[in-house]
């Protein structure tokens, strides 16, 4: 996937801003090497694949990409960094299929546009590997349940590569709630809040911005990603809010989404966009886009609690997560770095600067890795969560963020779609768990190992 690199302003402790690490400290050489492929290798698969060869116990056996000057981008990174050149796929569509047969890999990371994702997820899973998947994990309500059921009848693991979750201070959001400071939760709000006009639109050339192409004649992102804003109206890009408050609601253990609503803006910003950059006469600006330029879905969880997620992509704003954290007994807010602690807050009905309480609260994780992730992609969490993949094919056990949780995150931006074409109308969501949310535990960041 080629998708544009930011840095969050609410990342309040990195210090590198740089795609790529420059430093990451030596970690211990494992006596058994994790050997992995990758399917995908433009932007965001340069990215995956240089965080895996700073870890000496990682080994890249095969890379796939029909783009050849990805291919040549990837074998070059390689070759600089001393490793054995992996075995390059990309012949056809389907040659992923023949990287996936492999007998000597574990693992494979995923980087693809998204309509590929869950084909060549089920293939890797099929032949008994794990799959990490970038976001979003599925397009449409079949295809979650597709993974699931390839999971069921494989036992082969699939992990959403959900970076967000690794951020540092939703990692220690999460620890303040699990500790109780927030009282018990009833409300969070999250969402994708960020100008992509000049990621779906370009000249060809280059990835950002210079012209108002798409689709065959775009590059990186605009040649697939806009497409789906011409197609669909929905929360089209759903798990970075949603995935760190599903874990903080303990979806899928002990919680679970029940059903939701979701209402869309008019389609303007994408029509203006075009007409500014490229004049009233381009041919795009006669595309009929359907994704309204702000979409608003309102969950309703088993538990009694409500998620308000707002996708933003088609409009002039600076990059926010919007993450709203609330209980009985305060609430943290990202967009003012604020939080109010009733009892605790020095004055009744004051915000108060956040910072100080994320640093008593700094997730464990960050304590014990802060180092090895300082400059990694997107503020150090690109480390945390090909670092999670990894470990847990090591310890041969599920991952952290699970089939389960990739599904019905997913799942959120078919349905949302769903109800906008019903006028609005309740949908319920799946239980992909099949009732097992009942008695499942949480497993995500319950201490510094992944």
């Amino acid at each position: 996937m080629k998708r544009r690199k930011f840095i969050s302003d609410s990342l309040v402790y990195t210090s590198g801003t740089a795609l790529f690490p420059t430093f990451l400290r030596q970690i211990p050489e494992e006596q058994t090497k994790v050997r992995l492929g990758f399917i995908g290798v433009g932007l965001r698969g340069q990215n995956h694949l240089e965080m895996a060869m700073y870890r000496p116990d990682v080994e890249v056996v095969a890379i796939c990409d029909i783009d050849p000057k990805a291919i040549d981008i990837a074998l070059k990174m390689v070759s600089d960094k001393g490793r054995t050149a992996p075995t390059v796929y990309g012949k056809t569509e389907k040659d992923f299929e023949n990287l996936a047969k492999r007998n000597d890999i574990d693992g494979v990371v995923i980087a693809t546009p998204w309509e590929w994702h869950v084909p060549m997820a089920l293939e890797v899973m099929k032949q008994g590997k794990y799959a990490g998947v970038e976001v979003s994990a599925t397009v449409t309500l079949k295809e979650s349940w597709d993974l699931v059921n390839m999971y069921e009848k494989t036992g082969s693991h699939c992990m959403i590569l959900e970076n967000v979750c690794y951020r540092r201070d939703v990692l220690a959001t999460l620890n303040m709630v699990r500790q109780g400071m927030f009282g018990t939760l009833n409300h969070v709000q999250c969402g994708y809040q960020h100008d992509l006009r000049e990621v779906k639109f370009n000249d060809g050339n280059q990835a950002y911005g210079g012209g108002v192409e798409f689709g065959e004649k775009g590059f990186s992102e605009a040649k697939w990603r806009t497409q789906h804003s011409v197609d669909r109206n929905g929360d089209l890009y759903p798990t970075h809010g949603l995935g760190p408050v599903a874990e903080m609601l303990n979806i899928n253990r002990g919680n679970q989404f029940a059903y939701l609503t979701a209402m869309a803006t008019p389609a303007l910003g994408l029509h203006n966009y075009i007409v500014e950059k490229g004049g009233a006469d381009h041919p795009n600006a006669k595309v009929d886009f359907k994704c309204g330029d702000i979409v608003q879905t309102m969950i309703k969880c088993v538990n009694g609690e409500t998620i308000l997620i707002t996708h933003d992509t088609n409009s002039p704003r600076p990059y926010s997560l919007g993450f709203r954290v609330q209980g009985t007994k305060g609430l943290w807010m990202e967009d003012n770095k604020s939080i109010y602690l009733e009892g605790i807050s020095p004055k009744a009905h004051r915000w108060e600067e956040a910072k100080p309480y994320l640093e008593k609260y700094d997730h464990p994780l960050w304590k014990a890795h802060a180092a090895d992730a300082e400059n990694a992609g997107h503020g150090g969490i690109d480390y945390f969560v090909l670092r999670a993949f990894i470990e847990a094919i090591k310890a041969k056990v599920a991952p952290p963020i699970d089939v389960y949780d990739a599904a019905a995150w997913s799942a959120i931006a078919p349905l949302s779609e769903e109800s906008i074409k019903k006028g609005s109308a309740p949908i319920q969501i799946p239980d992909f768990t099949r009732g097992k949310w009942k008695k499942n535990q949480p497993i995500f960041a319950l201490n510094d190992q992944y």
